[in-house]
């Protein structure tokens, strides 16, 4: 029988007013705008910042590689995609860091699956993800942006409210877990 966890979700917003931060990367670190043919590459900094992190529990997508280049496809091809919202940081020996932007009814920036490979976290580049981001929304008219994070990822948590981020809601998102005595017993 499995069982049912709760996650709780701060569902965060901030007004895009000028002046906007820059987006500074350390030395070494490159960014590298939105293209059809990086789908893939996204996906895989996507599957390589998540699957062994909680978030892959809350969103079954990010624990497998397949489910992370579904849902990077879900997100290219969304008609309110936001191109301008969408960036890799690299380095020479690959990339390691992504992010997508979406655009809501309103006309609001959602930002979408911020992640940074555990070996470069701690650099800044989740600042830098997210100010180039805000940058691009700002620069096609969005007034605001808004995002959806898990309550106990305390450094991203501590980030968002950095920038200004205020957390605007609470939602609580149920997953069906196995139950422990199942796990590995081919049921």
């Amino acid at each position: 029988m499995p069982i049912i966890k709760y996650f709780k979700r701060h569902r965060m917003e901030l007004p895009l007013r000028p002046p906007h931060a820059t987006a500074d990367l350390p030395a070494g670190f490159r960014w590298v705008a939105w293209d059809d043919a990086l789908m893939a590459l996204h996906a895989e900094v996507k599957y390589q910042s998540f699957h062994q992190h909680e978030d892959a529990l809350v969103f079954a997508s990010l624990a497998t590689r397949a489910g992370c280049r579904d849902l990077m496809a879900a997100i290219r091809w969304r008609p309110n995609f936001c191109p301008a919202a969408t960036w890799l940081v690299t380095r020479p020996d690959g990339a390691v860091g992504t992010i997508q932007g979406l655009l809501d009814k309103n006309g609001y920036g959602g930002i979408q699956n911020l992640g940074v490979v555990p070996a470069c976290r701690g650099l800044g580049l989740g600042r830098a993800l997210l100010m180039k981001a805000l940058a691009g929304f700002a620069s096609v008219g969005v007034p605001r942006a808004f995002l959806e994070v898990t309550a106990t990822n305390d450094p991203a948590v501590r980030m968002y409210r950095s920038v200004g981020f205020r957390a605007y809601k609470t939602l609580y998102r149920a997953v069906e877990l196995p139950h422990p005595d199942t796990v590995g017993a081919g049921l």
